[in-house]
């Protein structure tokens, strides 16, 4: 197993970071650069730029649209974005329901929802979690009953990220209740728009308005709307958490938010001297690295199984258990580096994008917010907890 990369790799590393430079909108990376807000005008603005350039879909294979990149190309291209302060792709229609369509879709639906998921003309957002079955999915309780040719779906998702701007949610629905849980579900596509649907927010403890609850009162959705066979979701639950858990691991955000951390530890001082510079700070940032550096090598391995066509085994939760433990590790560190101007949670400031009216330096304004919401990444996409579980099972079948 090599994990160095050839020539012809590091040349379209230095592809990407230039393209990445002479086109990543300023406003933009000083946002991401900063913990600032960014709107969904952001996010779509990028994907624009790189749906012109031809890199819109770079995990699609080029049949639909995408780049037809190797893992290895893919992973280089998303280490460079986030090196250089680009966003990172909303992953719920691009990532998470654009592989299950490719997968298990009707030609009809890859034609009609593919094109607009790549070039950012429709925005998704996902209907997995509801209360009382979040890591546990199997236990979904909305309903789909069919009558003619359309379901009638009754229920109530929750937890639903950036559902405020979505113009299609996918659903697991379940359709029969006389089988065992994970036989009767299905999986709806649903479009936003459609009478009964209403939108909650739920306004988390940094004080943002990510995520929502969604409620769904008798909505009518075609039949041509569901993917696959149905009562086979939890089939394409499976796959889709796979590309899920391994995106949550976050390793070139979590690099730039290191070097980020080692920054702002240079221009902080203690005791006269830089903190960067203090033992025991200096040994928990190495320790980080290291731990960083060994997800990096599994990662790695993980692409080089895919490029051999072997499907990866448990390393899906080990990515996503390690990855979400070191960046919310640093974002404690970045607390700690400045102190009390950690402490205001400015949403204001940050909303408009720092004014100078802020209390401390710009770099501490969104720290405080960033720890907060880093908090929830060892829940969503199945709790750390579970995917020790499915580690413990799939390794030392216990």
């Amino acid at each position: 197993m090599n994990l160095n990369f050839t020539p012809e790799e590091l040349a379209f590393r230095e592809e990407v970071r230039s393209f990445v430079a002479e086109n990543l909108p300023a406003d933009i990376k000083q946002k991401v650069l900063n913990g600032l807000i960014l709107k969904s005008d952001d996010y779509i603005r990028w994907q624009k730029i790189l749906h012109a350039k031809g890199w819109g879909g770079p995990s699609w294979k080029k049949e639909f649209g995408g780049t037809g990149w190797d893992p290895t190309r893919q992973y280089i291209f998303e280490e460079e974005c986030s090196a250089a302060g680009a966003p990172r792709a909303i992953p719920f229609g691009l990532k998470m329901v654009a592989p299950v369509i490719m997968q298990f879709g009707s030609p009809a639906q890859q034609q009609r929802y593919l094109p607009k998921i790549l070039s950012a003309d429709e925005w998704w957002c996902q209907g997995y979690s509801e209360p009382g079955a979040g890591s546990d999915l199997a236990s979904v309780k909305t309903r789909a009953v069919r009558e003619g040719d359309h379901y009638i779906v009754n229920g109530q998702k929750t937890w639903t990220t950036q559902g405020q701007y979505a113009d299609w949610i996918f659903c697991l629905v379940r359709t029969d209740l006389e089988v065992k849980p994970q036989r009767g579900i299905s999986f709806l596509l649903i479009d936003m728009k459609t009478p009964g649907i209403t939108v909650r927010p739920i306004i988390t403890m940094d004080g943002a308005h990510e995520v929502n609850e969604v409620w769904l009162e008798n909505v009518k959705v075609p039949v041509e709307n569901l993917v696959g066979e149905e009562n086979m979701g939890w089939t394409y639950a499976k796959f889709l958490l796979g590309h899920e858990r391994t995106n949550i691991a976050g390793i070139g955000i979590a690099k730039r938010e290191l070097a980020r951390l080692k920054r702002i530890a240079a221009k902080e001082m203690k005791n006269g001297q830089p903190l960067i510079k203090d033992p025991m700070f200096s040994a928990r940032i190495a320790q980080i690295e290291i731990d960083l550096t060994a997800l990096e090598i599994t990662n790695l391995r993980v692409l080089s199984a895919e490029a051999e066509r072997r499907a990866p085994g448990p390393e899906a939760s080990i990515l996503k258990i390690k990855g979400t433990e070191i960046q919310q590790a640093i974002t404690e560190m970045l607390t700690q580096v400045v102190g009390p101007y950690a402490l205001p949670l400015r949403r204001d400031a940050m909303e408009l994008g720092y004014q100078g009216e802020a209390v401390g330096p710009e770099y501490a304004v969104a720290l405080s917010a960033q720890y907060l919401n880093m908090r929830k990444l060892s829940i969503y996409g199945g709790s750390n907890e579970i995917q020790k579980n499915i580690i413990s099972q799939m390794i030392l079948g216990l």
